[in-house]
């Protein structure tokens, strides 16, 4: 799209000509186009913004408008969602510490606190200081040779493929400036999680890809191969996400490249199919000792599970198939219903699995009636943009979080709901390189180790204003929802 742009400016050009030439009148309008053309070429020559690399002038009505938002919002009363995955106050959050620009609030609050289902965390008369640095959590159970120490705070599965080749290049780059963790998705390692030099989350999902044979089973060698790369910090058996659990996938063979083909070892130009269900093993049992032969060949790295929980009876199963084996993961990921994906079927979206809160507290509860609770280490995903969203999930019980969607906000996504049809305007969720090439990747990486800095900057500090040294001490009792206009519980008598 980019070229069809270039060429409307020679073609507009070529018209002013003409006018000149014609008629006296083109000089003036000739002059009064100049400042355009030269925006326009300068637009596309800059590397910060790739809304405005893409689509040279026009671009910039989208960030005038994005400059009267504050004026905006008084006239226009916003729900929660916005109709869209994120409010506009959370979408400024994100953007106005990624740029690492001024965050305050004016005015006071902007949430009604006598409202059903407000929430909240209170605080100290003897405030504590914590450092950010030190909001890190170890896993790495007894059976674990090589614990990794993890950030509170990383970025969620998003697969190369679904994302451009620069966006993940930029979340790459941003977690190594950041020194926390990017999740690389199922969809396999590919050189721009590799080149950028960010520790690593390998995710195995039932398609195997960059650990499978040609008939698309779980090939030993080649996981041997991969997990032993340095980048390759911890590795995640996918069962099931929220945005779609129980539901497989098909690549189409018109989109398995070469490069695909090459990353995803599948073969060139064919459809690639991703079961439901993996073929690696069947049952709780099956699965425990699948872990022990991934720990064992990664040469004891952590292994961890991640799950939308559907059938309660199925964990409380597999937990006791732990007790009884003396095999478990060294840590749990737990997704809610409410996550999001670039395309799923609508009744898998919104009406399978179970929601992300509720799924937390009874994994958490599950695994504390067991006893195994603190050898395997549970981390939260879910809509997280600000520090209260990672408190929160941290008071219910998580140890560490996810972020997928705020950190695609934070890489220059507008929410433009194109992910699925690969014409994303700001060149992150795309395959078209005349889209992604205008996202920088140097200018993006900084942007996401800003959200993250800030971020885990302002979680230091309410921690600390409720007069915690950290997170390990925070608790449900910590955590106070109004849920009637004169009643307000806390989450340890909400979630006994």
């Amino acid at each position: 799209m980019r070229k069809e742009f270039v060429a409307s400016f020679f073609v507009v050009i070529l018209l002013q000509g003409f006018f000149f030439i014609k008629w006296p009148v083109g000089l003036y309008s000739l002059i009064f186009f100049v400042p355009f053309y030269l925006l326009g070429f300068r637009d596309l020559r800059q590397t910060r913004h790739a809304i405005k690399s893409n689509f040279p002038v026009f671009g910039h009505l989208r960030y005038l408008f994005e400059s009267i938002r504050p004026e905006i919002n008084q006239y226009f009363v916003e729900s929660n969602t916005d109709g869209r995955p994120f409010s506009r106050e959370q979408r400024s959050v994100v953007y106005q510490r990624a740029k690492a620009v001024l965050d305050t609030v004016p005015f006071g609050t902007q949430h009604n606190l006598y409202e059903q289902g407000y929430e909240f965390v209170t605080h100290s008369l003897y405030p504590k200081h914590v450092n950010s640095a030190d909001l890190r959590v170890l896993i790495g159970s007894d059976l674990c040779k090589m614990p990794y120490s993890l950030s509170i705070f990383n970025i969620s599965a998003m697969s190369f493929g679904s994302l451009s080749p620069n966006a993940i290049a930029a979340l790459n780059g941003g977690a190594r400036l950041g020194n926390f963790a990017h999740n690389t998705g199922e969809g396999g390692i590919s050189p721009y999680h590799l080149a950028p030099g960010g520790d690593l989350i390998w995710q195995i999902g039932t398609g195997y890809f960059g650990c499978r044979t040609h008939e698309g089973s779980f090939d030993p060698e080649l996981f041997k191969k991969n997990s032993s790369r340095p980048q390759v910090k911890m590795i995640e058996i996918k069962l099931s996400q929220g945005a779609k659990p129980g539901h497989g996938g098909i690549l189409s063979g018109k989109k398995v490249t070469p490069e695909i083909a090459a990353i995803r070892h599948v073969p060139l130009g064919k459809d690639v199919i991703s079961p439901p269900a993996h073929s690696a093993f069947q049952d709780a049992r099956g699965l425990l000792r699948f872990i022990s032969e991934l720990r064992e060949l990664s040469g004891g790295k952590p292994i961890g599970i991640k799950l939308c929980l559907g059938h309660r009876q199925e964990f409380e199963d597999l937990v006791n198939c732990m007790k009884e084996m003396k095999q478990y993961p060294d840590y749990i990921v737990v997704d809610g219903a409410e996550g999001g994906t670039g395309a799923a079927p609508l009744e898998f979206t919104n009406y399978i699995g179970t929601p992300g809160l509720d799924a937390l507290v009874t994994v958490v509860d599950i695994l504390e009636k067991s006893g195994l609770r603190q050898k395997i280490k549970i981390i939260s995903t879910g809509k997280i943009t600000t520090a209260f969203d990672i408190i929160k999930l941290l008071c219910i019980g998580a140890d560490a979080t996810y972020a997928a969607r705020s950190m695609m906000l934070a890489l220059g996504c507008i929410q433009a709901l194109r992910c699925n049809n690969n014409k994303c305007p700001a060149g992150v969720a795309t395959q078209d390189p005349s889209l992604y090439k205008g996202l920088d990747v140097d200018s993006k990486a900084r942007r996401i180790k800003n959200f993250h800095q800030e971020t885990l900057s302002a979680v230091a500090h309410v921690i600390g204003a409720m007069g915690l040294e950290g997170p390990k001490e925070l608790g449900r009792q910590y955590l106070f929802k109004r849920v009637e206009e004169s009643k307000i519980k806390n989450y340890a008598e909400l979630y006994r």
